[in-house]
């Protein structure tokens, strides 16, 4: 992990504060549940780790409690101090078992029990190691005095017990505790830089293998000794700048932790010796020891407290249980089965041994062990062991939660998928057997066995690891094979021509890319049942979205393809595949012979400039939204103008295809036309988001209703370039409204304004917000080239006159004259107009660009600074403008509203509408953009026909 990587901290998750002195060691228990610590104030405590608490203050040292163990069942405590005596503690009570003995002459520096919890090593400064045989998890029985010649600061038992390391202030020794033959001595640290003491700790690896020591301030780091040779093995882990004075590795072997007078814990990655995270302590850290799961250190000093550190989750989710070796796993096995012969009634033995299971990937007998541990727990005579089954879950109960999981993420995964190790298709209930037969769940199964409390996104990440699947986006072309054509066939086994071979081909690149599971539209979907096509039409984006990896297949792109190939591919014409490119958070774009484009072999095409590029070149979409887009109700007409140049196959399809990039569910209805599939999706976006950017286009107006288009292509013309005023002529503007608009007249207008409600579609009805203008004369100007349309001088109050130029032949507009139809000009409103737009920003938010596209809207030019110099608070909404409208013609909401009476001046985008005999309205003259301009900005009365109408 690079240095800028690592995670610092200097606020531990927990603390444990009693101790009226420093802390000088700490020991966790196996359970997981409590830890004891000793101080230089001559106690021990005895805590409860979740609560915090002391369950028990341990008196009877005189001197410092220097060094402290517990065996392996957690039924005892052991405890050395400065004075050399030693105190036996019941594991359970924190009573003591015995009386202080005088074990050595000085200090007790280190205890270890044996793996097997029979034997205590204790190391002294009096330079000798003594070996003392349990009895009964009570007395304490000198059996073996090993003489090391100077001062014992560290002794560890290696995990098999095969050996016993002794580190003394000259060298580091290691012992046959059976026999008690020295194996080898060596310098340690000393060899590098000489000191008084130059070896203060040791810790071994959990498979017997490896040994590691820390050194002295002359040599502040980690050195990894070689049992084989005794010779240190690679470079030395860098990063203490003080003596080491505890290490520990957790059980899993995957992660050591060591403590140090530089005031830090370091949490080291064993697989590369670097540093993963570091945890500041005030002062120095004398000791440490992992949680019994591994997941947090406690680490004490100084500063007279024990911290709690989390390790990092990531680190965790991806550890190993346990070292993956065969010898270790035998020797570890073969202890386990000894705590189990030792105490039967114990849970420990079976925990360990679920351990070892767990760790050789055994997981049918890692689940049994498990049942029989929680079997003890539950029949345990000690209330404290009963309550430990509360930290864990039965293999039921596991897959109750986990089964909830599963179903959370099939929802955003396709109905049916193939299976790329099998070919076969399956659908969910088939999909979820094999997953529960895989070693993947049942890893899963024994983590969530094991970490009930464990945050539900981890487990979700997991599961949707191996659920989730890759999804083909292609063109379809001849022979493409159908759901009946390979229902309960292996894909791989049939030999046709065509679209087998693609199929087979996605499944290929598929399964090696990792992915147990692939889609294609051709096969996965059942189009005779109209359930599952609704269902899969309206979940596509998601499935999209939610997929591992999608594969783009480019059949038109031959091999060794330049760049420009992708632009020209007919894949990009198709309607579907708009929505195909921008959902998935992960894609590949393939070339004719399954080959990558361009040859790029990046795990993911989002993150290449160069095609994102070329995809956004030819689509129109600005490559930043090609890669993060999200789907969503505003910004309607850029959406649509993306589609506005594609084709489907289906009529209905054009708009369908739209459905997920809007994040809309509506009724899938093949056969109703083109017209009616667009102008029902249109219907739903206006209807919820009071978007009428939809409402720009140029066209032949649809039968669904007359302001919305025929068809998609009418969204491919650009909106018009309109005039506008600079900002000098905007102050001037408003300078000379302060002095004939009165506030009784701008009070009047934007109650007005304020009241109108947001724009609503239902049942084909447009009920649409305006500000009228009603037309009173239409001429026919006659002239050359008006075969194919017509111009129309038109007058309207409160408008420049304008001309009309349409496709309607005159006959229409005379027979509206002669029928005295009214015809009306109007402003399309929403409430997002009665605020200012922010100018300093060349790319309007969609917000900002709801009004009907950004001619209707007529942003003016210049910037929001100057604005906001001339008016202070002009990015206030209007809506609260009547709440504050005071009485004083300088007052800011005053300026505000001759700000955008001023803005209404600008040339907009009109509606030009006819009146039917029932009342509603219908648009007309949509084929060409009608421009029009309020006449007299001052005569505000002409803009104060505001009214909402229900066109059709």
């Amino acid at each position: 992990m690079a240095e800028g990587a690592i995670i610092s901290s200097n606020t531990p998750i927990q603390t444990y504060e009693d101790h009226e002195e420093s802390i000088l060691s700490v020991a966790v228990f196996p359970d997981g549940q409590r830890m004891v610590t000793g101080s230089i104030d001559k106690t021990l405590r005895l805590w409860d780790l979740k609560n915090g608490v002391v369950l028990k203050k341990m008196e009877g040292h005189g001197n410092w409690a220097r060094a402290v163990a517990i065996t392996g069942d957690g039924q005892m405590i052991t405890s050395g101090d400065d004075s050399g005596s030693l105190i036996t503690w019941d594991g359970d009570t924190g009573e003591s078992l015995t009386q202080a003995i005088q074990a050595h002459n000085k200090a007790i520096y280190s205890l270890d029990f044996s793996p097997d919890g029979t034997v205590l090593a204790t190391g002294s400064l009096d330079e000798t190691t003594k070996l003392w045989r349990t009895e009964m998890r009570v007395q304490l029985q000198l059996e073996r005095v090993i003489y090391c010649g100077d001062t014992v600061l560290c002794v560890r038992y290696s995990s098999p017990g095969e050996h016993l390391a002794i580190a003394t202030k000259r060298d580091i020794q290691i012992w046959n505790p059976s026999s008690i033959q020295r194996i080898a001595t060596f310098e340690g640290h000393a060899q590098f830089r000489s000191a008084i003491i130059s070896n203060y700790s040791l810790a071994w690896m959990p498979d017997g293998t490896g040994l590691l020591s820390g050194g002295n301030n002359y040599d502040p780091t980690i050195r990894e000794w070689d049992t084989s040779t005794w010779r240190p093995v690679g470079d030395p882990w860098k990063g203490h700048t003080d003596r080491i004075g505890a290490i520990a590795v957790n059980t899993a072997g995957t992660l050591v932790a060591s403590a140090s007078t530089d005031h830090c814990v370091r949490l080291w990655r064993l697989s590369d010796q670097q540093t993963i995270a570091v945890f500041q302590h005030s002062n120095w850290v004398n000791c440490l020891a992992f949680s019994a799961d591994g997941r947090e250190i406690f680490s004490g000093g100084w500063d007279m407290k024990i911290s709690k550190w989390a390790v990092p989750e990531d680190v965790l989710l991806h550890a190993n249980i346990f070292a993956k070796n065969a010898t270790v796993h035998n020797a570890a096995l073969l202890n386990a089965q000894k705590a189990i012969n030792l105490n039967p009634s114990s849970y420990r033995g079976y925990q360990l041994e679920h351990e070892v299971f767990h760790g050789a990937q055994r997981y049918g007998e890692a689940i049994a062990a498990f049942e029989i541990m929680l079997s003890k727990l539950e029949n345990a005579p000690n209330t404290h062991i009963r309550k430990l089954r509360q930290r864990y879950l039965s293999p039921s109960e596991a897959e109750n939660a986990i089964r909830t999981v599963i179903h959370a993420q099939l929802d955003n995964c396709p109905l049916r998928v193939l299976d790329t190790t099998t070919g076969l298709l399956c659908d969910r209930e088939a999909q979820t057997r094999i997953f529960k037969t895989s070693i993947e769940y049942k890893e899963f199964l024994l983590f969530k066995m094991r970490h009930p409390d464990v945050k539900e996104k981890h487990i979700e990440e997991l599961a949707g690891k191996y659920l989730s699947c890759a999804m083909l986006s292609h063109r379809w072309e001849g022979n493409e094979p159908l759901l009946h054509d390979i229902q309960d066939k292996a894909v791989y086994d049939l030999d046709a021509p065509g679209g087998i071979v693609k199929l087979q081909s996605f499944c290929k690149v598929a399964r090696q890319a990792g992915c147990r599971w692939a889609w294609s539209d051709t096969c996965c979907i059942d189009k005779t049942n109209n359930a599952e096509l609704q269902q899969s039409l309206n979940s596509m984006f998601v499935w999209y979205r939610h997929s591992a990896l999608t594969i783009v297949y480019l059949s038109d792109v031959p091999p060794r393809s330049k760049a420009g190939a992708l632009a020209n591919s007919a894949w990009n014409t198709r309607g579907w595949t708009i929505g195909e490119f921008l959902a998935p958070r992960v894609i590949l774009f393939y070339q004719q012979d399954w080959t990558l484009y361009l040859n790029d072999r990046s795990p993911n095409h989002k993150k290449s400039v160069m095609i994102m590029q070329e995809l956004g070149d030819v689509v129109g979409i600005d490559p930043r939204a090609l890669v993060a887009f999200r789907p969503g109700l505003t910004g309607a007409r850029e959406k649509l103008q993306w589609s506005s140049t594609r084709v489907t196959t289906l009529q209905e399809d054009i708009a369908y295809s739209l459905f997920g990039i809007f994040g809309v569910h509506l009724p899938v209805i093949y056969g109703e036309k083109k017209q009616n599939a667009l102008g029902r999706l249109l219907q739903e976006v206006v209807a919820r988001s009071g978007d009428i950017s939809a409402l720009d286009w140029i066209g032949t107006p649809s039968e669904f209703n007359s302001c919305l288009p025929a068809d998609i292509t009418y969204y491919n013309a650009s909106p018009p370039v309109l005039s506008s005023l600079s900002e000098d002529e905007m102050e001037k503007s408003v300078s000379i409204l302060q002095k004939v608009v009165t506030l009784e007249l701008a009070s009047e207008f934007y109650a007005l304004l304020d009241q109108l409600n947001a724009p609503r579609f239902a049942n084909c009805r447009l009920h649409l917000p305006c500000i009228v203008f009603p037309v009173t004369g239409m001429r026919w100007r006659r002239g050359q080239g008006q075969e194919t349309s017509f111009t129309y001088e038109v007058k309207a109050e409160g408008l420049h006159d304008l001309l009309i130029t349409t496709k309607d032949k005159p006959n229409h507009f005379l027979r509206a004259k002669l029928t005295r139809q009214t015809l009306l000009l109007v402003r399309p409103w929403t409430r997002c107009s009665l605020e200012l737009p922010d100018f300093d920003n060349d790319t309007q938010s969609d917000a900002n660009v709801s009004e009907v596209g950004s001619a209707l809207y007529s942003m003016l030019p210049g910037s929001r600074s100057r604005a906001l110099r001339f008016i202070p608070r002009i990015g206030q909404p209007f809506g609260s403008f009547l709440d504050n409208f005071p009485g004083d013609k300088n007052s800011e909401s005053y300026l505000q509203a001759l700000w955008l009476i001023v803005r209404l001046r600008q040339p907009f985008s009109a509606f030009l509408l006819a009146q039917q005999p029932s009342g509603e309205y219908k648009r007309i003259a949509s084929d060409r953009h009608v421009i029009a301009q309020v006449k007299d900005v001052a005569s505000v009365r002409s803009m104060m026909d505001v009214r909402t109408l229900e066109i059709l």
